[in-house]
């Protein structure tokens, strides 16, 4: 029952910061491990993070499948394709080269609280200084910007980084309005998520048994849910807000837990 409690809280914890610049990865670790919480196969935060990435398909299920059924006819549907794919390939060449180093030695406490707090005032520095927005249509975007907010995403390959916080960054730096970032963060996300989920699973299916499943499923469900409601509010509460609460948040969370690791 109390495994049951768990996989809740980590649906929860994962579909609330999946898209705020404030790490989801980083965030299941840390709870995981304080919770002593054995990851079914390692493929538990893997899969219930594709549930928060459902979400985006939910919420922008009618401009997904206009794109899928006007592919052929419609130029703007080609590159709204050829822009999230352009995006998505660094992440993933990177991710699958790099995916055993990262699972065996990022995966660590430490390693996730530095990141918050360097990401955190990384986001302080671009909200001061990104240059004034020359792109305000995240649905079509360059080509060549979206590569580079693809590699930006690289990024987010350490724990603590943030993938939504180092796309919408990048983004920032590149000239591209907060709105128009968001909105191609959270496009980005549906292949970048299924990738993962796809991949972690192929590597990991041998290490899952059916008593598994039921866990996986109650935290698949709770992260969808509550993404769902983060894609809503998110893109309102950045507009009037801006980032700068996502990065003193940031900075306070590793702050503490550099403190709680290193206490004697």
């Amino acid at each position: 029952m109390y495994d049951i409690w768990v996989a809740i809280l980590l649906g929860i914890v994962e579909g609330l910061t999946e898209f705020l610049p404030v790490s989801s990865t980083g965030h299941l670790l840390l709870f995981e491990d304080m919770l002593g919480f054995q990851s079914p196969g390692e493929v538990f935060p893997v899969v219930i993070q594709f549930g928060a990435i459902l979400s985006v398909v939910a919420v922008y299920g009618d401009k997904f499948w206009h794109v899928l059924i006007n592919f052929a006819r419609d130029r703007n549907a080609r590159h709204f394709v050829w822009g999230v794919l352009i995006a998505f390939i660094p992440s993933a060449i990177l991710g699958a080269l790099l995916h055993d180093y990262i699972k065996a030695v990022l995966f660590d406490p430490l390693v996730v609280a530095i990141a918050l707090i360097v990401g955190g005032i990384a986001i302080l520095i671009v909200e001061d200084r990104a240059p004034k927005p020359r792109y305000a249509d995240g649905d079509h975007l360059p080509l060549m910007k979206c590569f580079q907010i693809g590699l930006c995403q690289c990024l987010a390959l350490i724990p603590g980084v943030s993938r939504s916080g180092a796309t919408i960054m990048g983004g920032l730096l590149l000239g591209v309005e907060r709105k128009a970032a968001a909105e191609f963060t959270f496009y980005l996300a549906v292949p970048t998520m299924f990738g993962a989920f796809v991949y972690d699973l192929y590597k990991n299916w041998s290490h899952l048994t059916s008593a598994d499943g039921m866990l996986i499923v109650i935290g698949f469900v709770v992260s969808f849910i509550a993404a769902f409601a983060v894609v809503k509010t998110f893109i309102a509460f950045i507009s009037r807000y801006g980032f700068a609460p996502f990065a003193w948040y940031r900075i306070a969370i590793g702050v503490l837990i550099v403190g709680l690791l290193m206490a004697p």
